[in-house]
């Protein structure tokens, strides 16, 4: 392919959500003080509004505080119910400004170029090799394609299934025109920090890039400005701060042990320099180097002992940002690791990072397993489901043979699509009862048949039934397990008995939940059928690779030093 071919395919997943989150802000930002002063005289008067956690709002037109205590008892109204009130500083929703929701769909563009840059750099990656650009600052091999790919079609549903959440929200007063082009804004550029930690050779820019969305996802998660979703977004940002930290210092180990092993200053956190030189590296600091940053990027990726963020993060965040979150951020996090561990490998051994991993990762799967066990709350159940399947794929890690690799790879898939679509349709659940509790949602099946059925097809997918791809992928784990001698098949077989404890816990609440009466809704389309398309997106890596097969071999090569 033509260089100037390959930069523009390397450049544009990262630049294109940047460029669209910038278009979205420039309305946005035009002045409204002038429209405000306009405003009816009775936006002034406070009024009690309800969150969809349950909290009662107390919203003026010059204030907007949080105030403890039960919601108000219905009953009949004395007036009509006013418009949503619009924050403080911005105007009330005149007649036609609807029709700018039609950018809602705008953003569909980032994830349609993403998978259209993915797929031309498959090709060329399959034919001749990693491709290069900026003097090696960006590149694409195998693993990278295959993460753009997971990216673009997470990003797909999340952001299909967004108009639809949005107007939801606007239609409960929680959200003002201000407030969502804010969302866009923040969406796409958390798409752009992520595409940029996958196609960046530099580790230091892949620290960068990941810091990048701890703080584009801290205003995601408190976007409601509710006291429980601050206070979740401010125990993200403390808790993925200290994460981020350990990789920080991890990095700057890794650079010193490559200067002290004469790599250049311009090349000592390349990472292909560092795979073919890593038997050159000293052991004592790319050890405790390779320690910090497994712990560091370990945390962005729901891993212990910095775990503690991910439940309240997800369960807070608006439902598009959650699939984001834990579809493909815990995976971006944990391909960080992915490439740290080709150069542990020579460096220090094998075993290194096998007991590392698989002790991380079996102690994570006994705390989601637990916690779910006591769960209440579905949106906080598909959080620690999260915890699960990323400790399956820190096992599949350390078992490190490529069975194993390629098994791990096509978790990230399957995990990504299915996870998705679970917090979709848990977004437009909440709206629908107005509660996360799983004892006070019954019969969705009757409500709402559609949404029903895609909610309960992911959790099927989530307790890994045939034929959606976590099958293959949970099952190619489990005999890559046990064939890789009596240690990793002991871990193997532990792990397989929390993981029917998941199963249990799962299949329990889901059950609760879609089961029983209910007066019908009617359920757009357009919320649907996105959820519809990541289902069978998981439904046919299950049943065939087709032309990924290729790619997904040569990427479980790429971090598995074949």
């Amino acid at each position: 392919m033509d260089p100037t071919a390959s930069a523009l395919l390397l450049t544009a997943p990262a630049a294109v959500p940047f460029l669209i989150a910038g278009a979205y802000a420039v309305p946005a930002l035009r002045p409204r003080a002038t429209a405000a002063t306009h405003a009816p005289a009775q936006l002034a008067e406070p009024r009690r509004r309800v969150s969809a956690q349950g909290s009662v709002l107390v919203t003026g037109a010059s204030e907007s505080a949080l105030v403890p205590g039960p919601a108000p008892v219905p009953g009949p109204a004395l007036v009509p119910e006013p418009a949503p009130v619009p924050e403080p500083g911005t105007a009330p929703e005149r007649p036609g400004r609807g029709r700018g929701r039609g950018w809602d769909w705008a953003g569909l563009l980032s994830p349609a170029v993403i998978l259209t840059c993915a797929s031309l750099l498959a090709r060329d990656v399959d034919d001749g090799g990693p491709r290069r650009a900026y003097s090696g600052l960006l590149r694409a091999d195998a693993l990278t394609v295959w993460m753009l790919l997971v990216v673009g079609a997470v990003a797909l549903v999340a952001c299909g299934s967004a108009p639809t959440y949005l107007r939801g929200e606007r239609a409960a007063g929680r959200a003002s025109e201000r407030s969502v082009w804010r969302y866009h804004v923040l969406v796409q550029a958390f798409l752009a920090a992520m595409c940029l930690a996958v196609v960046t050779a530099n580790l230091g820019v892949l620290w960068v890039a990941v810091e990048a969305t701890t703080i584009v996802t801290a205003f995601l998660v408190g976007h409601r400005r509710t006291r429980t979703s601050v206070e979740a977004a401010w125990k993200y940002v403390v808790i993925c701060s200290a994460g981020i930290a350990l990789a920080f210092l991890g990095t700057v180990l890794i650079y010193y042990a490559a200067r002290q092993a004469g790599i250049s200053e311009a090349w000592a956190l390349d990472w292909p320099t560092l795979a073919a030189r890593a038997h050159r590296l000293d052991p004592a600091a790319t050890r405790l180097g390779i320690t910090l940053v497994v712990l560091g990027f370990g945390a962005k990726a729901g891993l212990v002992p910095l775990h503690a963020w991910l439940p309240d993060a997800h369960s807070e965040a608006p439902a598009p940002v959650s699939a984001l979150m834990s579809g493909v951020l815990l995976s971006v996090a944990f391909a960080a690791i992915l490439r740290y561990r080709v150069i542990a490998d020579v460096a220090l051994g094998a075993d290194f990072t096998r007991v590392l991993l698989a002790g991380i990762a079996l102690l994570t799967l006994a705390l989601a397993a637990a916690l779910l066990l006591a769960q209440r709350d579905h949106k906080r159940m598909l959080a620690y489901s999260s915890m699960e399947h990323m400790s399956l794929i820190a096992l599949a890690t350390a078992i490190g043979s490529p069975l194993a690799l390629s098994a791990a790879l096509l978790h990230i898939a399957g995990h990504g699509l299915a996870k998705s679509v679970a917090f979709c349709a848990s977004g437009r659940i909440l709206q629908l009862t107005g509660t996360t509790r799983i004892g006070r949602v019954r019969g969705l099946i009757a409500k709402a048949p559609p949404l029903a059925g895609a909610f309960g097809l992911a959790a099927l997918a989530l307790m890994a039934f045939p034929p959606f791809s976590l099958f293959a992928s949970e099952l190619g784990i489990a005999r890559a397990g046990f064939a890789a001698g009596r240690g990793l098949a002991w871990v193997t077989a532990a792990a397989l008995l929390l993981v029917l404890v998941v199963f249990a816990a799962l299949a329990v609440r889901v059950a609760r939940m879609l089961l029983g009466t209910g007066t019908p809704v009617t359920e757009s389309p357009s919320a649907v059928w996105p959820l519809m398309l990541g289902l069978a997106a998981c439904a046919a890596l299950g049943v065939s690779l087709g032309p990924l097969t290729d790619l997904l071999h040569t990427a479980a090569g790429t971090i598995g030093g074949h």
